[in-house]
């Protein structure tokens, strides 16, 4: 069986595995200290709630991927994004997590137990998202998808019903209840198996590559979703993505696979952003805003590196404020 076939049927394996998990108890306290990598590197054990340590998996026709390098780590509450050229690995990592591959060499926990044998003690606190949400959309009715998994887990009706029509609200999605999701727009879509994977608040969100397919302005919906959910419900999220452009919007940490070279770079995304060769070196951009500033300093200009619109108006009001108290020659 070649990787893409072993990729698909794991996809269809986490088809089931999606609808199934859900939460128990509240959501922990928002708690990253890890914006700064010393700080991150003290957390508390206890704040660790996904460790991957020098996983290697080798598909059936012998594909063989290493994440050795840097553990990976998420703690509670914390931000991740990870990123890499295909075939770097990232979907590799995030089936460890789901418990649909199991390493032949390595260390994988997800909330302290090992997801590939007890999927079980794990599957009420993790909310998955797959990069193909046919996937997972299983539902003859929005309704009936979005509340899949708190009828399965045998909720009682009235605490369904207030489960589905909270998570349709928060999401801007009532007026998609009634809807057959095959006939939705990929935005549409895109939000229905977000709303499906939030419905019973998990303490973390796992996401494949969850722009893929959709149009400027639904990517950019998403992201403002994203910031929504994470700051209201208090949960971790793990995003897989090639989207650049997005991730200091939506990450506190950022973890860069280089294939063969396993987990090369993390840090924050100031710190990821700022080493534009090494980047280049790993198949990787740095966001459109930190190339055309770095190419500014390199041509003499006094700048910082910004990541945001936002920053990069602040930094261009400060040097060109700068510039005009200068006395013209």
């Amino acid at each position: 069986m070649s990787s893409t076939e072993q990729r698909a049927r794991a996809a269809a394996a986490t088809h089931e595995h999606a609808k199934r998990i859900a939460t128990t108890g509240a959501a922990a306290p928002r708690d990253f200290a890890a914006r700064d990598p010393a700080a991150r590197g003290s957390t508390a054990t206890n704040d660790i709630i996904v460790q991957v340590r020098c996983l290697r998996h080798v598909y059936p026709d012998r594909t063989a991927v290493d994440l050795c390098g840097l553990d990976f780590t998420v703690c509670r509450g914390q931000r991740v994004v990870v990123l890499g050229a295909n075939g770097s690995g990232k979907t590799t990592l995030i089936f460890h997590l789901l418990g649909l591959l199991s390493p032949i060499e390595g260390e994988v926990t997800v909330f302290g137990v090992n997801p590939a044998k007890q999927f079980r003690e794990v599957r009420q606190r993790v909310g998955v998202v797959l990069q193909d949400v046919d996937d997972q959309i299983i539902g003859p009715t929005v309704w009936d998808d979005v509340t899949f998994t708190p009828r399965a887990l045998g909720w009682p009706r009235e605490r369904v019903a207030r489960a589905g029509e909270a998570i349709l609200e928060r999401l801007g999605i009532q007026h998609l209840r009634h809807k057959i999701p095959h006939y939705l727009s990929g935005g549409e879509k895109r939000k229905v198996a977000l709303a499906g994977a939030l419905v019973t608040e998990p303490e973390l969100l796992i996401l494949d590559e969850p722009f893929t397919g959709l149009d400027p302005r639904s990517r950019s919906e998403l992201v403002t979703l994203l910031e929504a959910v994470s700051s209201q419900l208090r949960l971790a999220y793990i995003i897989s993505t090639h989207e650049i452009d997005f991730v200091p919007h939506i990450a506190d940490y950022v973890y860069v696979l280089a294939g063969p070279g396993g987990i090369a770079l993390s840090g924050t995304p100031e710190h990821v952003f700022s080493q534009g060769d090494r980047l280049r070196q790993l198949g990787v951009d740095a966001p459109s805003l930190a190339e055309l500033f770095a190419s500014m300093k390199d041509r003499g200009w006094d700048v910082d590196i910004p990541l945001t619109v936002d920053q990069a108006i602040s930094e261009l009001d400060r040097v060109l404020t700068s510039s005009e108290r200068k006395p013209r020659r």
